[in-house]
């Protein structure tokens, strides 16, 4: 399907997946770093799940742009196996054709973050990862 809307993607039948595409300097936050984080963040080990979602839209998965991002992904993947108690599922593919959200799913959290979805499921996972991640983490202005 081309350009699905959140509505369709989130019914798991377009073979989508609920993604976000990241803009980083390199300079400031290796690739490397950024992969590290992400898998670290979240549960790579549950097929088709992440927390009480589940269906295909949220496996775990990394698209990557060119050789040396897969070759990185890769080989973190191996380094972090031993980490988790279960397989890293997390599929590992080309960015084929990314396609943004609608505008009122864009930037949700910091849109709706009083709403009862953020402040159960998110502000634990985002406490966790300023925990993790302290000296990463950019001062907010």
């Amino acid at each position: 399907m081309i350009n699905p809307d959140y509505r369709s993607v989130s019914s798991g039948t377009t073979g989508h997946a609920e993604v976000i595409q990241v803009t980083f300097d390199a300079e400031v936050l290796p690739y490397e770093d950024l992969i590290t984080i992400f898998m670290t963040s979240h549960d790579p080990t549950t097929l088709n799940r992440q927390g009480a979602d589940h269906g295909t839209q949220y496996r775990s998965i990394i698209l990557y742009h060119d050789a040396a991002q897969k070759m990185t992904v890769e080989r973190i993947l191996e380094d972090l196996k031993n980490v988790f108690p279960q397989p890293i599922v997390t599929e590992v593919v080309p960015l084929d054709q990314f396609y943004p959200a609608e505008k009122y799913h864009q930037n949700y959290y910091n849109n709706n973050s009083y709403a009862g979805y953020c402040r159960v499921v998110i502000d634990p996972k985002i406490k966790k990862l300023r925990d993790a991640y302290s000296d990463r983490l950019k001062e907010e202005v």
